[in-house]
């Protein structure tokens, strides 16, 4: 398990919350990352259906309450590993996205049924000599040897 401590000693800098990054995204740069959506609450969330994710291109992005807590995995604050080629622009896509807005950010959807996603953290590292994509994959690999070959909650296959 990272923990926000550790994890800002591996070099990842602002630990935003959604309801922050709602008001405004100026304080996101832009330049290549790789980030993280961190659940730190001591108990597991209230899933909410349907939650608040935009349906883009008319697709749902809700599943069954069912389906998110057979996903959630107890004690890990991790919840989605995520690259960006240009940051402010992803995570601005995301937050949008999650107020209801039908744009183009269907990868991690699954944060958008967590009852309170206002309080859900988001932090970055700055990637300048690999690219986000490689390190993603790798972010994840390690998470899920880690975690019996489960993935962070809302990385999804397809």
């Amino acid at each position: 398990m990272q923990t926000p401590q550790r994890l800002k000693q591996l070099g990842f800098l602002g630990f935003n919350t959604v309801a922050s990054l709602r008001k405004g995204t100026s304080v996101i740069p832009d330049v290549p990352c790789v980030y993280l959506v961190l659940y730190t609450s001591k108990s597991n969330p209230d899933f909410i259906n349907p939650g608040t994710g935009g349906f883009f291109k008319g697709k749902n992005p809700n599943v069954s309450i069912e389906e998110l807590q057979a996903n959630w995995i107890d004690n890990e604050p991790i919840i989605y590993i995520g690259k960006a080629t240009s940051l402010h622009r992803r995570i601005w896509l995301y937050i949008k996205f999650g107020n209801g807005h039908p744009v183009g950010h269907y990868g991690g959807r699954y944060i958008w049924q967590i009852k309170d996603s206002g309080s859900l953290i988001i932090c970055w590292k700055p990637i300048t000599d690999q690219d986000p994509a490689d390190i993603e994959s790798r972010l994840i690999q390690e998470f899920k040897a880690q975690h019996n070959g489960q993935r962070p909650f809302a990385n999804l296959i397809g």
